[in-house]
C-alpha cells in the first residue's frame, strides 16, 4: 500500500464517506472479532497485505480462488486470513452492495486502529 499512497492513489480514512460510510467500522469489527477468537491471525493478514501490495500492486488479485491462481501460487500457498477478508466483503455487501473491493478492505484492515 506505501507504493500506491506515494502514487497519489490507494484507500484512505475516510475515502468511502459517502458511498459507504461504515466501511471502516464494519472492517474493524470484523477484523477484531476473527482476532479475539485466533490473535494469531495478525501475521497471516500483514503478510497477506504484503505478497499482493509489495510485489505488483495492491489489486487483490491473490484472492480470486481457482486451480491456476496467484492464491494457489507457490509463494502464496501458505497465506492466512482469507476468511477474515470474505467475512468483511459478505458483511459489505449487505450494507453497501458493489462499493468496496476486496484490495480496499484488506488495505483496511492492515491499517490502525485494527488490532494488528
Amino acid at each position: 500500500m506505501a507504493a500506491a499512497l506515494a502514487q497519489g492513489q490507494g484507500t484512505r480514512v475516510g475515502f468511502y464517506s459517502y458511498t459507504c460510510p461504515y466501511v471502516e467500522s464494519i472492517v474493524k469489527e470484523t477484523v477484531t472479532a476473527h482476532f479475539n477468537s485466533n490473535p494469531t491471525i495478525a501475521p497471516g493478514l500483514l503478510r497477506m497485505h504484503f505478497h499482493d501490495c509489495f510485489v505488483r500492486g495492491c489489486d487483490a488479485s491473490d484472492l480470486i480462488t481457482g486451480s491456476s491462481t496467484e492464491r494457489t501460487a507457490g509463494p502464496n500457498s501458505l497465506l492466512r486470513g482469507y476468511e477474515i477478508i470474505d467475512d468483511a466483503k459478505t458483511r459489505l455487501e449487505a450494507a453497501c452492495p458493489g462499493m468496496v473491493s476486496c484490495a480496499d478492505i484488506r488495505a483496511l484492515a492492515v491499517m490502525p486502529p485494527n488490532p494488528i
